[in-house]
């Protein structure tokens, strides 16, 4: 099995994970997955949409589809050969033009969100530069009110639909965190500069 990082967005595809793609004859991922690597699949290929992942099971001579970065909170664990993918971290990272250098990363999708607010404020503290992956839910008015009432000034920068036409990053302050439009989003926390 091959595990192929699709890029966040359309038009961020590696070639390498073309050049896979292209060879593929099975193929599983999500919707969203199946979208961004569709013009790299032959015609021939068998395209699978995954709905549930706790019981997967992929033939050996499969692909599987993950986006962003399969490493990245994502596919990569399942076994077989990893291809990278553009990460939404580093699409992020490189919009707010901040290095990776400082980056710390708080999965809070589909976990325990006070446990991720917590890891959060805990790694602003110690002066990293926070990418947060949230639940569509994830509660960023209780993050914000944890970050006010420890006292730690930062910026707050939420990152929706990055890659798509759509795109928009808002910034904020825990006294006047930004609001989530889109269902998918992604947080960057820590001290520096708004766009």
């Amino acid at each position: 099995m091959k595990v192929v990082g699709v890029g966040c967005a359309p038009g961020m595809l590696t070639e390498e994970a073309i050049r896979v793609l292209r060879a593929a004859r099975k193929v599983y991922g999500s919707r969203r997955a199946i979208e961004i690597a569709r013009a790299a699949l032959p015609r021939s290929c068998e395209v699978h949409e995954i709905r549930d992942y706790s019981t997967l099971g992929i033939p050996e001579d499969a692909v599987l589809l993950s986006t962003g970065d399969p490493m990245l909170a994502g596919l990569g664990d399942r076994g077989g050969e990893v291809v990278p993918g553009i990460s939404s971290l580093q699409l992020a990272f490189a919009r707010l033009r901040l290095p990776l250098a400082r980056v710390s990363v708080v999965d809070g999708h589909a976990r325990d969100a006070s446990r991720a607010i917590a890891d959060a404020v805990e790694e602003v503290r110690r002066g990293r530069i926070v990418f947060l992956l949230p639940d569509p839910s994830f509660p960023l008015e209780t993050l914000a009110g944890v970050l006010r009432s420890e006292g730690i000034p930062c910026t707050i920068a939420l990152c929706e639909d990055l890659g798509y036409p759509a795109e928009r990053i808002a910034t904020g302050t825990p006294d006047a965190p930004p609001a989530a439009r889109s269902r998918l989003f992604s947080l960057v926390i820590g001290d520096f500069p708004g766009p």
